[in-house]
């Protein structure tokens, strides 16, 4: 993950490294599909990618603010509701707040009564954060006093009281720098003619021995199809593989559960977007990850695509 300037506080400006860059321009175009003024806070754990999303943001026209003191998020929240240039901002809060993050969910009620306000959580695995420090070299920001798992879990009870509040969970473990950027663009850079575009779905394979993925809205288990893994010739192929496909589709309950999974999801998709709902992950998930459900999210994908609906597909444990 990128690395980011703790303690620096910055206004309209990237940081990369510490070091400022020209000044972000005010006004820019707002992504198309999105609430006419927004405010995004971006919180989470440390070493989760906080700084590489808020340059997504950036990027994307949002005014960003890292490190924002929590009692003057009302203010500046108001300042973008009256403001003629900022329409859509972010800002970062975490750990640094100490204690005064128990007060978040009380000024997140203050605040939401004057602005559209969406909260989005990044965490990770406890070992890809210990890594992610590891490579960066950094001190956690709890500080050098306890090992880093220590103060990761500190961390995580310090930050309950926010995610417990928060609209978006973003599990960052399996991501590089360049798939979250892709994910932040997915959420918040919304557009097109057909209601039915403005929610990105994203259908994901899995595999259940490494865990469920913790920002799944939907889980299909696909394990009672038989296993492509144990017939020698498939083992170190994937269902992307013709030959494993052609082996899957083979059993009718396959065509029959994909028609029922694909007629309840477009049932559902209209009401999740009349209720406003931006983003549905669908996960599908077998033993490892790497055969039955990654055959059947290739295939769900392109109904949905058929169906009307802007769909794309990932495989978290596919063998690359």
């Amino acid at each position: 993950m990128a690395k980011r300037a703790v303690g620096k506080k910055v206004i309209g400006k990237k940081i990369i490294g510490g070091k400022k860059e020209k000044p972000l321009k005010l006004g820019a175009t707002v992504p198309v599909g999105s609430p006419s003024r927004e405010l995004v806070v971006l919180t989470g754990m440390s070493g989760s990618g906080k700084a590489s999303a808020l340059k997504a943001f950036e990027d994307l026209g949002y005014y960003s603010v890292d490190n924002l003191p929590l009692e003057l998020i009302p203010r500046f929240a108001d300042m973008v509701q009256k403001s003629a240039e900022i329409t859509h901002a972010a800002i970062v809060i975490d750990v640094r707040e100490g204690s005064r993050l128990d007060r978040f969910p009380e000024i997140l009620e203050q605040v939401r009564k004057e602005l559209p306000t969406r909260v989005v959580f990044l965490e990770a695995s406890e070992s890809a954060i210990v890594q992610r420090f590891s490579e960066t070299r950094r001190p956690h920001p709890l500080g050098r006093k306890e090992t880093v798992i220590s103060s990761i879990r500190a961390e995580r009870k310090r930050l309950e009281p926010v995610r417990n509040v928060s609209d978006i969970l973003l599990d960052t473990t399996k991501f590089n720098v360049h798939q979250l950027r892709a994910r932040i663009n997915a959420q918040f850079a919304r557009g097109g003619s057909r209601s039915g575009q403005n929610l990105a779905i994203s259908v994901m394979s899995f595999g259940f021995k490494n865990g469920v993925p913790t920002d799944a809205d939907l889980v299909f288990d696909v394990r009672f199809l038989p296993n492509p893994h144990f017939i020698p010739e498939f083992r170190k192929l994937t269902g992307k593989h013709p030959k494993v496909a052609k082996y899957i589709w083979q059993f009718p309950q396959t065509k029959e559960f994909l028609d029922r999974a694909a007629d309840m999801l477009t049932f559902l998709l209209p009401h999740y977007i009349k209720e406003g709902k931006s983003y549905l992950t669908v996960g599908i998930g077998c033993t490892g990850g790497q055969h039955r459900s990654v055959m059947i999210a290739e295939e769900l994908k392109k109904r949905l695509g058929g169906a009307g609906y802007k769909a794309k597909v990932a495989h978290r444990d596919m063998p690359r």
